[in-house]
């Protein structure tokens, strides 16, 4: 598979559709591998004549994985993204991201407005006071140590099962089976427990992107689930509000996951967005 550069930092991607189609790159979540766009997702895009990119973020997946004490910010990974457009020949992107993922797509229309032709921010958030304040059960999800697979492999799948339905679409939920599988198909892929940390912290670091946000010039549709108790409803609701021109989709029974069920529901987003471009 592929990989980029951005100074010392590799960078895994890959790619889905005609090499000469218009270029969407979809980006992933705290302590989140690109698998979490499935291929049927990312195939699904590209039929609808686009060049799909997914990449992992750094300190996640098969790209670098930074120690501990290290640091980086939101504007690193956002030049990530750029390097990854670069080593793939895309000159320009629609660039959509989930969560953290919708929080360096933010970064990267804001520091890099030449290369992003739109904008589609999922599940995402401004940074502002307030917009991060995740429900008490949904917060434990991120700040609970999960059980070390090492010496209890099936307590550590049964924990990713349980956080992804706390965090999950109440209406949307995930065939049976499903999320252990994935559960077991990430581990195997790569497991790096601290990335999260780091990541976080770059999340924090870079504060409050409201009137950055408001100074963009780029067509942007914001996905947000009505249900959503990670990254709460009026974390959608400010992004769309701090984006001149910015349409709002708001989804019920949708919370803070990407379920089979909901696959069009993001694609027609992004497309609607690419279609402003």
């Amino acid at each position: 598979m592929p990989r980029a550069q951005n100074g010392s930092v590799e960078l895994e991607y890959e790619t889905f559709g005609a090499e000469t189609a218009p270029a969407v790159v979809v980006i992933s979540g705290l302590g989140s591998q690109m698998t979490r766009w499935p291929v049927d997702f990312c195939e699904k895009l590209a039929a609808r004549g686009y060049r799909v990119i997914r990449m992992d973020n750094r300190d996640t997946g098969l790209s670098t994985w930074f120690k501990p004490g290290e640091t980086y910010s939101l504007s690193d990974m956002a030049a990530d993204v750029v390097a990854v457009l670069d080593a793939a020949g895309a000159a320009k992107a629609h660039v959509a991201g989930v969560s953290m993922g919708g929080m360096i797509a933010q970064a990267v229309a804001i520091d890099h407005p030449g290369r992003v032709l739109s904008m589609t921010s999922i599940m995402s958030a401004t940074g502002a006071p307030g917009t991060l304040d995740p429900t008490p059960e949904a917060g434990a999800v991120l700040t609970v140590a999960p059980p070390d697979p090492a010496t209890d492999y099936e307590a550590f799948l049964a924990n990713a099962v349980k956080n992804s339905e706390i965090i999950g679409s109440p209406s949307y939920p995930w065939p049976p089976g499903a999320l252990r599988q994935r559960a077991v198909d990430e581990h195997a892929r790569a497991f790096n427990p601290t990335g999260s940390v780091r990541q976080m912290g770059a999340i924090r670091g870079d504060g409050d992107r409201t009137e950055r946000l408001g100074k963009l010039k780029v067509p942007a549709v914001v996905l947000h689930g009505a249900d959503d108790p990670l990254v709460r409803l009026v974390g959608g609701e400010a992004t769309a509000a701090a984006i001149p021109g910015a349409e709002l989709r708001v989804v019920p029974g949708m919370g803070h996951d990407l379920p089979p069920a909901l696959h069009d529901t993001f694609i027609d987003a992004i497309l609607a967005a690419a279609a402003r471009a």
